[in-house]
């Protein structure tokens, strides 16, 4: 048990070390809803390598960092922002709206609309497949 709990303190660690880099890229917004003044938690698109990879993780709300937790919970047009994300040059960006815009076009008409009109490159897609 004290070996997983080191790997995973030795991983927050190594997050953490990312945060100045995180926060430049990101221009200290949310990397999926461009909210600033907002506290921001780094957050692994899974799946996630062995070690933290600063391509593969998102600066992101604390309420963004929830519903990604937790994608049961989101509702309503209050994500439609996830329609311009999902166009990002960032990948990890792309991925993480359309798994939230997937989740969304359950029960939300313009999400399936925006799913529609989308095109992934097929890296993109196969990782956005990938949970």
């Amino acid at each position: 048990m004290a070996k997983g709990y080191e790997l995973h303190q030795a991983r927050m660690m190594a997050l953490q070390g990312m945060g100045k880099d995180l926060a430049r890229r990101a221009k200290s917004r949310c990397e999926l809803t461009g909210a600033g003044g907002v506290p921001l938690r780094p957050y692994e698109v899974p799946p996630v390598s062995l070690d933290p990879d600063i391509e593969r993780t998102l600066l992101v709300s604390v309420e963004c960092h929830e519903m990604l937790e937790h994608p049961e919970r989101l509702a309503g047009r209050t994500w439609q922002c996830l329609a311009e994300a999902v166009w990002s040059e960032m990948p990890a960006v792309q991925v993480v709206a359309w798994r939230m815009l997937r989740e969304l076009a359950k029960r939300e008409d313009w999400a399936r609309e925006v799913l529609e009109e989308l095109f992934l490159d097929p890296e993109v897609e196969a990782w956005a497949r990938a949970t």
